[in-house]
């Protein structure tokens, strides 16, 4: 493990046959590993969520294009992953230290915990909504005409509430959304920041886009 990664008393999780390990560290401790030289943060929110509000220096790497070998060596002091409240962001830090990243830290909560803390961040206009929020949406939406459906139509369309409802127990015993996943590939969340998804950071090379996932 890197010197400039902050240990914690966090509950740590080994994500390969090496010494790399994730770990996870409140909003504030994050705050202080930002200051610190070669520690590089990305972001692996989609492009329109990075846009609608982020932390300065942060990197635009959406998860589904994430590249575990553009962070392999370099002589940093670690990653620090961002999402929206955690769980994109342990996907692809356990997919960087598997790969052989050291140094790989979740800002646990993500961006609502870094914003609930009080701390500075870059809010953009007309970001979009976060992908959760349309995940919700979207099997509100579906959940409601099936019920609909079923009570005026045909008994038959409950199915389509039924499908759903075992599709979010899923969701919430693997943290794997299928829906998400969808969502997080549409034109509407994959917008380009002026012909790149680069954020400036020291130490920072070219980065990559999202997977998306349930949070």
């Amino acid at each position: 493990m890197n010197e400039g990664v902050v240990q914690t008393a966090n509950t740590e999780k080994n994500v390969s046959a090496g010494s790399c390990v994730v770990r996870r560290v409140p909003a504030q401790e994050a705050a202080l590993m930002m200051g610190r030289p070669g520690v590089r943060v990305i972001d692996v929110r989609t492009s329109v969520e990075f846009e609608g509000v982020r932390v300065a220096g942060a990197e635009s790497v959406p998860l589904d294009r994430l590249e575990p070998s553009r962070f392999i060596g370099g002589g940093g002091s670690g990653v620090l992953v961002f999402c929206q409240s955690g769980g994109r962001a342990g996907r692809a830090a356990e997919r960087l230290a598997g790969a052989g990243v050291e140094g790989c830290v979740v800002v646990d909560g993500g961006m609502d915990a870094w914003v609930a803390a009080g701390l500075p961040a870059v809010r953009g206009v007309g970001g979009g909504l976060p992908l959760m929020r349309q995940v919700q949406l979207v099997v509100g939406a579906l959940g409601a005409t099936g019920a609909g459906l079923a009570l005026w139509v045909d008994v038959r369309w409950a199915w389509m509430p039924l499908v759903i409802g075992a599709g979010l127990l899923m969701a919430g015993a693997t943290g794997f959304c299928g829906l998400a996943l969808v969502l997080a590939r549409m034109p509407w969340n994959r917008r380009e920041r002026g012909g790149t998804s680069c954020a400036t950071n020291v130490k920072a090379t070219c980065c990559g886009e999202g997977e998306g996932g349930a949070v």
